[in-house]
């Protein structure tokens, strides 16, 4: 969900403190996080697929759409069903948003990047309830790796930079989606400092 700085890119959302309040909520940025990876749904679908009622992801959905985050997909209704679909690819969240002088959106900030951390769980633990359901190409092609490093913070910097332009460089390689064996694929990179005792 969350996307490296890059202003110049228009499928990424600068995260400001409106808009993060309006989206700093564990349901909308499910259904978001759903909408950018499947496309477009409508309000029932979501439902089915989150395990809640289509009142409350009706809600959610309405409340994105005021903060600019999702829209109507028309072009994919039938009669009065309305469809919706997600208006950018990512977020840039912004560190500042964290010292704000409002505690609300401190809140809103934390509470975002717990959340971030919850589906990026969520998605690790989808993967290794369901890996004997992919053929072993898949299952030899993924990893969970882990590295302890010491490094000044402008070292750190410059690692998270590099591995940004690396996974940047295999999304403009990306084949077309008629390609065999061609599936979506998440990448989690975590960089952060730890004391040791």
């Amino acid at each position: 969900m969350t996307e490296p700085k890059d202003s110049r890119n228009p499928r990424v959302h600068s995260l400001d403190a409106r808009s993060l309040r309006g989206l700093a909520h564990p349901l909308r940025m499910q259904l978001l996080n759903v909408l950018r990876r499947n496309g477009p749904a409508t309000a029932s679908q979501l439902a089915a697929k989150l395990g809640e009622s289509s009142g409350a992801t009706s809600y959610h959905l309405r409340q994105l759409a005021a903060h600019g985050f999702v829209e109507d997909a028309p072009e994919h209704g039938k009669g009065r069903e309305r469809w919706w679909k997600a208006v950018h690819q990512g977020v840039q969240f912004d560190e500042t948003l964290l010292s704000d002088r409002d505690p609300d959106v401190r809140g809103a900030a934390d509470l975002f990047l717990h959340e971030i951390a919850n589906q990026r769980t969520r998605e690790l633990a989808t993967w290794l309830g369901t890996r004997d359901d992919w053929p072993e190409e898949w299952r030899r092609a993924s990893d969970m790796s882990d590295w302890t490093l010491r490094l000044t913070p402008e070292l750190a910097d410059e690692l998270i930079h590099k591995m940004h332009d690396l996974v940047k460089s295999y999304r403009a390689q990306a084949p077309d989606d008629n390609v065999p064996d061609t599936e979506q694929v998440r990448v989690h990179t975590h960089v952060f400092p730890t004391r040791t005792e």
